[in-house]
């Protein structure tokens, strides 16, 4: 049980840390984009980098987990995080924006082979504990975007070097990193999880696209994600250009959203015992839809400010949610959370660039009506993260 209880704190840590890495350059979205001096869809291009290298790390996670376990991963994933990070600082400090974009990339890389390892450890400490482990587990990630929040707005509003912000970030990851490898057991995952199409153990071939109830749990957590990468990405720039606040009170915005998504996260088991998965997933899904809504069509700027935070509250529990029904709702359970984090997390990190492309000519805010649209369409498939549903 000790053991148990390492585990799950240095799985917090890691969570912890992925979110507070993505919050030091988030924050700093309008300072990055100025000193490249690059327009929107110049900025969008660049956070495709960040797509290249996720959806390679992504694809090639579930298969390095097989053939190595989670630990090795996580190692590769989360030291390739940081030097991501530490060849951005080194593009801005140089003003070269391909460097910046090469930083972006390995970012991206290890964030797609770190995380889907993190979610396999993760989803076996339920599985052990027989506890909700998961909402918890990514209410790190949560809490990390907001504290390194607060400290991009403190560095923002002194004018801070965004370069020795970025860069500071990368040396003090290093440390937690190493320590949190020790808690994480050897050749957990190893020869686990099953490629689609390919037998497991059994025999038996695992195929996802003929399992209609692990389709829709990976509908579900793609617009979740989808919801929570765009605002990651975009909030401080769609509060600066398009509902015209300051660098600064657009960081604090988008802090104010990482702060509800991790009240919800946090908060998130006592609603689970209380109302179920289900009931839980929908009322998300309502709120995540009020909040953009108000922020795509609300005229005025403080209304707009306001929505954020019902957007934050209202994608808080989804993605973890989806990740623990892929779990327990059928058989190949390592594999199905394989599956659905890889989905969730390709549209975190792809679908924002995307949404930059669209915003060049549609603006922002009429970007945004593609995320409202999976985000309601989460509401309607909500029944398929119930382990009594079926396929």
């Amino acid at each position: 049980m000790i053991q148990t209880m390492q585990r799950r704190r240095a799985l917090f840590m890691f969570f912890l840390l992925t979110g507070l890495a993505v919050a030091s350059w988030v924050t700093r979205t309008p300072a990055i984009r100025d000193q490249l001096e690059v327009s929107i869809a110049e900025m969008g291009l660049i956070l495709f980098s960040i797509s290249v290298g996720a959806m390679t790390g992504i694809l090639s996670s579930g298969k390095l987990v097989q053939h190595w376990g989670t630990k090795p991963v996580i190692r590769t994933g989360m030291l390739l995080l940081l030097l991501g990070l530490g060849v951005m600082a080194a593009g801005l400090s140089w003003t070269l924006t391909l460097v910046v974009a090469l930083g972006l990339m390995l970012f991206g890389l290890g964030v797609g082979v770190a995380e889907i390892a993190l979610n396999i450890e993760g989803a076996e400490v339920e599985r052990i504990t027989q506890k909700p482990a998961l909402a918890m587990l990514h209410a790190g990630f949560s809490l990390g975007t907001f504290l390194g929040g607060i400290v991009g707005i403190g560095l923002a509003s002194v004018e801070f070097p965004v370069t020795w912000h970025i860069g500071l970030t990368t040396l003090y990851g290093i440390p937690i990193t190493l320590w949190a490898l020790q808690a994480i057991p050897h050749d957990i995952g190893k020869e686990a999880v099953t490629p689609a199409g390919m037998p497991n153990k059994t025999g038996q071939p695992f195929k996802p696209w003929q399992d209609w109830q692990l389709m829709c749990i990976g509908l579900i957590v793609l617009g979740m994600a989808l919801a929570e990468g765009s605002a990651t990405d975009w909030i401080p720039i769609l509060m600066v250009d398009e509902h015209h606040f300051n660098a600064t009170i657009g960081s604090m915005i988008y802090t104010g959203f990482a702060g509800m998504m991790a009240l919800g996260r946090f908060s998130g088991h006592y609603f689970l015992t209380r109302f179920g998965r289900v009931s839980v997933v929908r009322a998300s899904a309502l709120l995540g839809v009020a909040g953009i809504g108000m922020v795509i069509f609300a005229s005025h700027p403080y209304v707009a400010a306001a929505a954020v935070l019902f957007w934050g509250l209202g994608t808080s529990l989804g993605f973890p949610l989806a990740i623990s029904a892929a779990g327990d709702t059928g058989s190949h359970p390592t594999a199905r959370v394989s599956v659905v984090a890889t989905a969730g997390y390709i549209a975190f990190l792809a679908g924002p660039p995307l949404l930059g492309f669209l915003g060049e000519h549609f603006s922002l805010r009429h970007a945004l009506l593609v995320v409202l649209f999976f985000v309601g369409l989460a509401f309607f498939l909500a029944r398929a993260v119930s382990p009594r549903a079926k396929a």
